[in-house]
């Protein structure tokens, strides 16, 4: 069902350490980091993200696991009916990984909600 989550922070450094820290007992560690971003999961999988806000809004991103595309391009139709509002139309998004094709819309409370699908199109 879930493919990631990401969390606002408003200081990114303290939880970057925080979570190294704690995650490593897990086997846990950082798996994808730029500029106000890191991302923490097993080996290969970035599943947890922290996203540096500031003093901006906080707010969660949740990225849901699609099989196909067409279902990532469902799943943003019907958001958008039911009263989302767009955050990125259906597409690939190659800067994440080459087939990472996914839709984001807010959700009635301003939530990021995602549908990730890696498949090629079919």
């Amino acid at each position: 069902m879930f493919d990631h989550i990401g969390l606002a922070v408003r200081d990114l450094a303290k939880t970057r350490a925080f979570y190294t820290a704690a995650l490593a007992p897990l086997g846990l560690g950082v798996r994808y980091e730029q500029e106000n971003v890191v991302a923490f999961g097993p080996p290969n999988k970035a599943a947890l993200w922290f996203y540096d806000r500031g003093d901006g809004p906080a707010g969660v991103h949740i990225a849901l696991t699609a099989e196909t595309r067409a279902q990532v391009r469902a799943f943003y139709q019907a958001a958008i009916a039911a009263g989302g509002k767009d955050n990125g139309p259906p597409g690939l998004r190659p800067h994440y990984k080459p087939t990472y094709y996914g839709a984001f819309v807010f959700d009635p409370d301003g939530h990021n909600l995602e549908a990730v699908c890696y498949a090629a199109e079919s």
